[in-house]
């Protein structure tokens, strides 16, 4: 053997484990109100599996409806409960309409939702847990979709699909489905009463990927035991993704109890903050997004919108953080 083949044989081993670790990452990509920032709305995450399988949580009011062309293929929609912000009440016309403190979500999606009008549009199973599965089975069917999409699985089970594991955990949170969403008389009598329809406990998803990444999401919770005793002893995440926003979820000190002393994940992604969290990019001093960071003893990843981070199989960014 020459030098040269030699050194060119070394280069080729060496490329070999670089090029097989680029092939097997999960890649997330917020879908904010603006982009490269992380704004008051702000839900909306799509996940990518090393295999292609794309999967859209929560998408929220930042995804300007089936047609926002940021979706590209998505195979999955998860839904972590009802409330008008997650499962899109309305929405922007276009991406980045509005400004980040003042978003411009004047298109309704009612009575559908923005999730069943998505579904639709892309053949994506919704997968929810608790009395939701029924509830938008019905919606897909009114909007065209096919009932069967809108998949079950329950706290303890799990759904394959695409090759990406899905599981339903508890959150502490309610459930209602608005008089908005079920439209007709039915909706305006509940909303002349003042009641919304009980649609089981709020979840959260354990998400286990191809790559043997495993990643929490919290959906919108305060503390829970089941944080420690189910997520983290059992699912064991190497990433998280969780709500900060205070009042209508754990605050940005609460959060960070969750992750540094029961999920205890490798890394964590600030969601649901509520706030204008960042401006050019840059966290805000003093904002809970700031908060949050320092209150952690794993490493943040703040979600600017439609900038992609890349996670390899222990929770570690590789890419775009």
């Amino acid at each position: 053997m020459t030098i040269r083949s030699f050194f060119s044989t070394a280069l080729l081993v060496a490329l070999v484990p670089l090029s097989v670790q680029a092939q097997n990452l999960v890649k997330v990509t917020p879908l904010g109100g603006q982009a490269g920032e992380f704004c008051r709305f702000d839900r909306a995450l799509v996940f990518e599996d090393p295999n292609g399988t794309r999967i859209l949580y929560d998408a929220g009011r930042t995804v300007a409806g089936a047609d926002d062309l940021r979706l590209g293929k998505i195979d999955v929609v998860l839904v972590s409960h009802m409330h008008g912000d997650h499962l899109g009440d309305r929405h922007n016309p276009v991406p980045n309409a509005g400004s980040c403190d003042k978003p411009d979500i004047s298109v309704s999606a009612l009575p559908n939702s923005s999730s069943v009008n998505i579904a639709v549009k892309t053949g994506a199973k919704i997968v929810t847990g608790s009395e939701m599965p029924s509830f938008l089975a019905n919606k897909l069917k009114l909007a065209g979709g096919d009932e069967k999409n809108s998949m079950l699985v329950r706290f303890g089970g799990m759904q394959t699909i695409g090759g990406v594991g899905i599981t339903t955990v508890p959150a502490a949170h309610s459930n209602g489905i608005s008089g908005d969403f079920v439209g007709q008389r039915l909706g305006e009598l509940m909303k002349e009463a003042g009641v919304t329809a009980e649609a089981g406990p709020a979840t959260g998803y354990v998400l286990k990927f191809s790559n043997g990444l495993v990643v929490y999401l919290s959906g919108d919770t305060g503390i829970t035991s089941e944080q420690k005793d189910v997520v983290g002893k059992y699912y064991k995440p190497q990433l998280a993704v969780i709500n900060i926003g205070d009042t209508f979820t754990t605050g940005p000190r609460e959060a960070a109890y969750v992750i540094n002393e029961l999920v205890e994940p490798k890394a964590v992604i600030a969601s649901h903050a509520n706030e204008v969290a960042t401006q050019n990019g840059k966290v805000i001093a003093g904002t809970k997004t700031e908060q949050f960071i320092k209150a952690t003893n794993v490493p943040v990843h703040v979600p600017l919108s439609g900038k992609t981070m890349s996670f390899d199989s222990k929770g570690k960014c590789a890419a775009g953080c």
